[in-house]
């Protein structure tokens, strides 16, 4: 008779968001996955695998949470310009208040592994067109509202502003501390549209 699991998925998975972030693909041992997500090593690679599985399962849901993040609050915004501000402040913040310095799960992955690990590659470039479209969203529906200027099409500012994102959360890996770094970047970012 089969066995019930006992523990949650996506609290694992979340787990596994954790440990992957912090210590990346490499740096992170199956000990360190059983000792942090709390499974004996059975129910993890009966439940998702191998560590390559996890990995690819761990960073696709973080992927997910961070574009129904920010798309939600792009589709919801009467005032683009102003959400935009919003969303880069809080990349902001994140970056200074993390203590270790973790950047972002899916920007260290694509540097760690996309160039060698094909199914990590489309994630990375998944997401990357998927923001892409999310901001073009935006930009277009600003654009309409006389909230950003029209100087630019609106795939280019698109483009620009993923850039710059991902750029803030390189930034923050890098262990970049100093707000009025960011703050720089943002002023000169928010000038330009």
């Amino acid at each position: 008779m089969a066995r019930t699991k006992e523990f949650n998925e996506d609290q694992a998975l979340d787990k596994a968001i954790e440990i992957f972030w912090h210590k990346g693909y490499n740096g992170t041992s199956a000990q360190d996955l059983v000792t942090h997500l709390g499974l004996s090593r059975s129910s993890l690679y009966d439940t998702f695998g191998d560590k390559q599985k996890l990995f690819s399962m761990a960073l696709k849901r973080y992927q997910k949470q961070g574009q129904d993040y920010v798309k939600n609050l792009l589709e919801e915004a009467e005032d683009v310009k102003a959400t935009l501000t919003i969303i880069f402040k809080q990349a902001v913040l994140e970056s200074l208040e993390d203590r270790i310095t973790k950047g972002c799960f899916m920007v260290n992955s694509s540097v760690e592994l996309a160039m060698h690990d094909e199914e990590i590659a489309k994630i990375v470039n998944d997401n990357r067109q998927t923001m892409e479209d999310v901001f073009l969203k935006a930009v277009t529906k600003g654009q309409e509202a006389g909230q950003i200027s029209t100087k630019q099409n609106a795939r280019t500012l698109a483009r620009f502003i993923f850039n710059n994102y991902t750029g803030i959360r390189v930034l923050a890996r890098s262990g970049e501390k100093d707000k009025q770094v960011y703050d720089d970047i943002l002023k000169a970012l928010f000038s330009l549209f």
